[in-house]
């Protein structure tokens, strides 16, 4: 109500204002002290009393960018190799969490499942959730050794827990009519969710999985620093031996490929959703399907 009559009050200027009440100032109060109150609690564990070695620094950080600027593309042949390997493992990570997603997002929905089977559920994915790629590479390299392997099951448990939570809001906003009419004819509850709840949040389901893809991408590309394939090593290695030219390039060879990979995925949704620019999309796809051809090509001759 206040909104409203803020707007009215702009579109004519010659109305009162009306004065905030008593409780809205202090709210404001509330909301503006306890952020100054986080600040200050949070400064000294935060090391927030040393930013300023970041100035004093200064002559460090110019060598460093100097390196930078000389990206050293000498193995080249087995950066693109790697990097090849990271963007398999997000469609695999990505592929096998959509799988997971469905079931486990339909189970975390109040309006399709009962309460006692949506409060573990979304337990179950909260959890999967809360534990961070890194941690679940760690596990899985621990179970099923080195190798991309664990990097694709670390994706797929921890982007499950977020595509199921990201699945069950869709549902939960749903029209309820469609479904309403469909039990009412009868029809038992597997053609409620597939004929009433699917097609209204497929679009949304697709958009959100097409960016989890994109968000893989990136994730994938550290995940070699604890063994579980991709680039991550690599990059871990150019670093921790301080050869930097090395290091941006392999930055550089990730940079340009999220980059591509951020265009595809936006393409695609216009595809998918607004059902527009499917000219570009198909030209975009080749021109990417080429540029991946000629990459195995030369990596298998180099």
């Amino acid at each position: 109500m206040t909104s409203n009559v803020n707007v009215l009050n702009a579109a004519n200027p010659e109305l009162p204002v009306p004065g905030r009440t008593t409780q809205e100032k202090v709210f404001d109060v509330l909301i503006w002290g306890g952020l100054i109150v986080l600040l200050v609690w949070s400064f000294k564990p935060a090391d927030m009393h040393r930013m300023g070695q970041v100035f004093i620094g200064g002559g460090n950080m110019a060598m460093l960018l100097e390196d930078f600027l000389k990206p050293n593309f000498r193995y080249w042949h087995s950066y693109f190799d790697l990097m090849l390997e990271t963007v398999q493992m997000a469609v695999w990570g990505s592929f096998l969490s959509v799988i997971l997603a469905v079931p486990f997002g339909l189970l975390s929905s109040s309006n399709i499942a009962p309460y006692w089977i949506v409060f573990p559920v979304r337990r179950l994915m909260d959890a999967f959730r809360a534990i961070n790629e890194l941690v679940f590479a760690l596990i899985f390299v621990a179970a099923v050794g080195l190798g991309p392997l664990a990097g694709v099951l670390a994706l797929m448990i921890h982007t499950t827990g977020t595509l199921a939570k990201l699945f069950s809001e869709a549902v939960e906003a749903i029209d309820p009519r469609p479904v309403e009419g469909i039990k009412a004819t009868g029809a038992p509850a597997i053609q409620e969710i597939v004929y009433g709840v699917v097609p209204q949040v497929l679009p949304l389901w697709i958009s959100y999985s097409l960016y989890r893809f994109e968000s893989n991408v990136r994730s994938a590309t550290v995940l070699g620093i604890v063994g579980a394939g991709g680039i991550g090593m690599s990059l871990s290695e150019a670093l921790r031996g301080f050869d930097y030219s090395a290091g941006a390039a392999i930055l550089l060879i990730i940079l340009v490929t999220v980059s591509l990979l951020d265009i595809f995925g936006s393409l695609l949704r216009k595809v998918v959703i607004d059902g527009t620019d499917h000219g570009r999309f198909a030209s975009y796809f080749l021109f990417l399907a080429g540029l991946v051809a000629g990459l195995e090509v030369l990596l298998a001759h180099s």
